[in-house]
């Protein structure tokens, strides 16, 4: 009755004790006990975990003197020296620091797959007026101007209001940064938007101005304004593409060589299906082979990504964006053999076509988004990749 703790560690009494330790703690010895220290952790008789028990069955073990022993090996083997002992530390699982985000989500809302997409609608509709225009269409010359135009605006007033507040927008205008996604963005916008405003306000003239001075000159400049708007459009159509892929979300960066191209051809389609929907069968001809056009370059490129090595395919093909990006494919595949058999020949088919383009093209956005999100909540999309990485190149070091 001391007043020790008896669950301390006891010292041992003389060189012999010492020795017995040591033997006890590295589970080196041959008469040592079979349920030494193993992993960090072990008991023997005198006190070490003060249960008497392995950590690895769990049985009383340990000597009961200094020779004493209940076995001649570990548990995967006949050899007493630890070396064919089963490991007693399971596989580590996955786990992020504390279980957080190794990457914040995106704070967009849905705002900006919106904008995505009527920024890639006024763009298809612009240069699919430009080529009506040209071949002397004037009915679907102008219903997608004035439809590329309706895009525009709804696709200025989402940038902005995901901006928070409008003069943010003013702000991004101030400087012109090459390097800045963002920024050639939002100067390409500006570029693009008076050209296509003007060639669409030359379509709204009521026939009492036409006549007029005012009014010929609008309508004369509405075909130059309208080919300039022309040129930028694939510039617009994919510019958001090359943002996303500039973030650290690893499902859009990972994809930055495949993912302009599914939004260039989301953008043709949806463009090809607004002429469909809302001009004559006869004058439809260009509409429905733009149409079918960039399906087939969305379907393309979107394949490619879900073929792609690596666990960053997973943020594509499962969950939401899955969903999403599957109900996309129906439609555009739909829509696209519409567009080459039955729209060609009635009205209301290549109404529903060009329902189905633009369906899918919405779908393919909000599917993107979504894959992008996803990959940020799971520390596995950053960390894994990285571990790869890191064990290639370990691999070309070690092999030269």
């Amino acid at each position: 009755m001391t007043g020790r703790d008896d669950r301390a560690p006891r010292r041992p009494a003389s060189d012999a004790g010492a020795a017995d330790h040591r033997a006890h703690a590295s589970g080196a010895g041959r008469g040592g006990a079979r349920g030494g220290v193993r992993a960090g952790a072990g008991a023997d008789s005198d006190g070490f975990l003060g249960s008497g028990e392995s950590v690895e069955s769990g049985e009383s073990g340990g000597s009961r003197g200094s020779g004493g022993s209940r076995g001649s090996g570990g548990s995967g083997g006949s050899g007493g020296d630890g070396s064919r002992e089963r490991p007693v530390v399971p596989p580590a699982e996955f786990r992020s620091y504390y279980g957080r985000p190794v990457l914040k989500p995106p704070v967009w809302e849905w705002r900006v797959p919106a904008y995505f997409f009527t920024g890639g609608l006024s763009a298809g509709a612009a240069l699919l007026a430009a080529g009506a225009d040209l071949t002397g269409r004037p009915a679907l010359c102008r219903v997608c101007r004035l439809g590329g135009l309706g895009a525009l605006l709804a696709s200025t007033y989402l940038l902005i209001a995901d901006l928070g507040r409008p003069e943010r927008f003013h702000h991004m205008l101030r400087v012109a940064k090459p390097s800045s996604p963002m920024s050639v963005g939002t100067w390409i916008l500006v570029a693009y938007s008076p050209g296509h405003g003007l060639a669409a306000t030359a379509e709204l003239l009521p026939a009492a101005l036409r006549a007029t001075l005012p009014g010929r000159l609008l309508r004369a400049a509405g075909r130059p304004a309208g080919l300039a708007a022309a040129a930028l459009a694939p510039a617009l159509a994919s510019y958001t593409a090359v943002l996303l892929s500039q973030t650290a979300a690893p499902a859009w960066h990972d994809v930055r060589k495949e993912l302009p191209f599914v939004f260039t051809g989301s953008a043709a389609a949806s463009g090809g299906g607004l002429g469909m929907l809302l001009a004559p069968v006869a004058e439809a001809g260009p509409a429905r082979r733009l149409g079918a056009a960039g399906a087939a370059a969305e379907l393309v490129a979107s394949r490619l990504i879900e073929r792609r090595p690596g666990l960053v395919t997973t943020a594509y093909t499962t969950g939401r964006a899955h969903r999403l990006r599957q109900a996309s494919k129906l439609l555009t595949l739909g829509g696209a053999a519409a567009a080459l058999t039955v729209a060609r020949r009635s009205r209301p088919a290549a109404a529903v076509a060009g329902l189905a383009l633009l369906a899918g093209s919405v779908l393919q956005r909000f599917g993107v988004f979504e894959a992008g999100v996803a990959s940020t909540r799971d520390p596995a999309y950053v960390v894994v990749p990285q571990r790869e990485r890191l064990a290639a190149a370990e691999g070309e070091r070690s092999g030269r």
